[in-house]
């Protein structure tokens, strides 16, 4: 038996108000529209993941989903500007990434992280 995927299922009785979150901040595609259920994707590959956590490390809380990027600096800049409440500061952290905690517009807990080169 092998995963193939994991997905993501973040509860909103208004799915839509994720566009502009995951759609233009994060640059996701939609790939799937229902109206109750929007997915959102990209064409990257990726090995299926699952965190299971007491703590989100440096004490902070642990945030609902975790989303790696390949400018993290940019994406904090982004969201700043357009208005998203910044949970957790902009951070390097000891094990070797720099992030930040965003609330998107479900209220859900974003970790945007990319990894430190070096």
């Amino acid at each position: 038996m092998t995963v193939l995927r994991i997905v993501a299922n973040l509860k909103t009785d208004e799915p839509e108000a994720a566009r502009t979150f995951y759609g233009t901040l994060l640059g996701l595609d939609v790939v799937m529209d229902h109206g109750w259920i929007i997915t959102f994707g990209a064409e990257t590959s990726m090995k299926p993941q699952l965190s299971i956590a007491h703590e989100g490390g440096s004490g902070s809380q642990v945030p609902d989903i975790s989303i790696e990027v390949d400018n993290v600096d940019d994406v904090h800049a982004a969201a700043r500007a357009a208005g998203f409440t910044i949970l957790y500061p902009l951070t390097d952290e000891p094990w070797g990434v720099r992030r930040f905690y965003v609330r998107d517009p479900l209220g859900k807990v974003v970790n945007i992280l990319g990894h430190l080169s070096g």
